[in-house]
């Protein structure tokens, strides 16, 4: 990929699941192995919404809610080996050659995700972590997402302006967040998504980033 003008942007933050890999199998997987264990039902359609969304430990009081095994249940989950399900997780097309490009244009990249520590498993699995200056899981701020802690760090990382920044989601999860931070917000596959821009491949990315971007929210 060639090099392209300048943008007004620095830094470019992505989450994880739904964006740079489609998780939802691995996932699936993984909340289903805690749940047959305590032997209750499995997800239901509407559950696998709720729990791609949330924490582990927020996914896991979803689901046990009024049980009273729930601590027991987060202790489980916690001594799980999530390393098993990488291999169930799809890396999104042109995921590298984007990042490689963004690196080589002096972009700063960043990672703000609701996982916990097994982010570093699959950036490591899949070879991506040369690609990122600053990863930061739910594990590093006291307020999850929705909440904006996890873009200010960012932004306070690389001391530059909300306006220097764009964040890539698939969820209004993301939204939410990106609009507390006042951050530029790309929708990655989700039409009905609220967001500044929408995108359907990576590819699109790197052309949006050069042109003269204006907040829509």
């Amino acid at each position: 990929m060639e090099n392209f003008p300048r943008s007004q942007f620095k830094v470019i933050i992505f989450d994880c699941d739904g964006v740079m890999f489609d998780s939802r199998q691995a996932n699936i997987v993984y909340y289903n192995t805690i749940l047959n264990h305590f032997g209750k039902p499995l997800l239901t359609n509407g559950d696998i919404e709720v729990v791609h969304m949330a924490t582990a430990e927020e996914a896991v009081n979803y689901l046990f809610k009024d049980d009273p095994r729930l601590s027991e249940a987060q202790k489980f989950r916690q001594q799980l080996d999530y390393q098993k399900l990488i291999p169930l997780m799809k890396m999104e097309p042109f995921l590298k050659e984007v990042l490689s490009n963004l690196k080589e244009n002096h972009f700063y990249l960043a990672i703000a995700t609701n996982r916990t520590n097994t982010i570093h498993s699959v950036l490591t699995t899949f070879e991506l972590e040369k690609f990122f200056d600053l990863v930061i899981s739910s594990l590093d701020v006291e307020r999850p997402k929705p909440y904006p802690e996890i873009i200010f760090k960012i932004l306070s990382y690389f001391k530059v302006k909300a306006s220097e920044a764009v964040y890539i989601g698939d969820s209004i999860i993301d939204y939410e967040t990106a609009r507390k931070a006042q951050v530029f917000f790309v929708s990655y596959k989700n039409q009905k998504l609220k967001g500044d821009y929408h995108i359907s491949d990576f590819r699109e990315l790197l052309p949006l980033l050069q042109s003269n971007l204006k907040p829509r929210h």
